[in-house]
């Protein structure tokens, strides 16, 4: 995926979820952030972004934050990109020869990220963001999420009522080591998604090749369970 207009910065403060406040051509800027994750560990201060920018009247905010710099690692926070970079690997073959790919797909009490047909079978796809990182290993979730829980319990579910079923999680950066559940800050998560592997569901994570303005879905990383 691939963004327009992009600009770099300086991070300076984030007073609540939703906005932050960033140098910008050496004037201060009011940003949307595109991630209401706690991000604590991404955004220290002085910390280099990269934005888009909009001029578009509408908007509240004329910036939207899309990446940070970490160390030497660049890593994408738009939790919008997961998703779009996922599409962008299914129709590439990312699973093989997939048909009737569609997003956003109710199934009985369920909506998923993706459904699509795969060797005649019909599959469900759920796509989780990560930006959670520390020497080369990463974490998910970076914080409680009951609905991330309630994701995988409903794609065990489709799994026992004869559907395929994948897990696809998106390291939102590159040339990271493996991927295991953040047990310590969510546990719930983490036995749930043990819970779904044993039953079937097809759990994956891969990294990403990420530049200033632009996420693209690279290789393949292992998971610890």
């Amino acid at each position: 995926m691939q963004y327009q207009n992009m600009v770099g910065g300086v991070f300076h403060a984030r007073p609540n979820r939703f906005i932050a406040h960033i140098e910008i051509h050496g004037q201060l800027e009011v940003c949307h952030v595109k991630n209401t994750g706690r991000c604590r560990e991404l955004l220290p201060p002085g910390a280099k972004v990269w934005c888009q920018q909009w001029d578009t009247p509408r908007r509240k905010t004329k910036f939207d934050l899309i990446a940070v710099e970490k160390g030497t690692r660049l890593i994408n926070m738009d939790s919008q990109a997961p998703n779009a970079a996922a599409k962008e690997w299914l129709l590439a073959g990312g699973l093989g020869t997939i048909e009737n790919l569609k997003a956003e797909v109710f199934h009985g009490d369920s909506r998923f990220d993706f459904a699509f047909t795969k060797d005649g079978k019909p599959c469900f796809l759920e796509v989780k963001g990560v930006t959670l990182e520390n020497d080369g290993v990463c974490a998910f979730p970076d914080a409680p999420t009951q609905r991330g829980e309630r994701h995988l319990k409903e794609l065990t579910k489709a799994v026992q009522d004869g559907y395929g079923a994948y897990v696809l999680f998106v390291i939102q950066m590159a040339d990271v080591l493996y991927l295991h559940p953040n047990d310590a800050t969510d546990p719930a998560f983490g036995n749930a998604l043990r819970e779904a592997a044993a039953a079937g569901v097809q759990i994956l994570a891969m990294d990403c090749s990420v530049t200033a303005d632009s996420m693209v879905i690279r290789q393949r990383v292992a998971v610890k369970l």
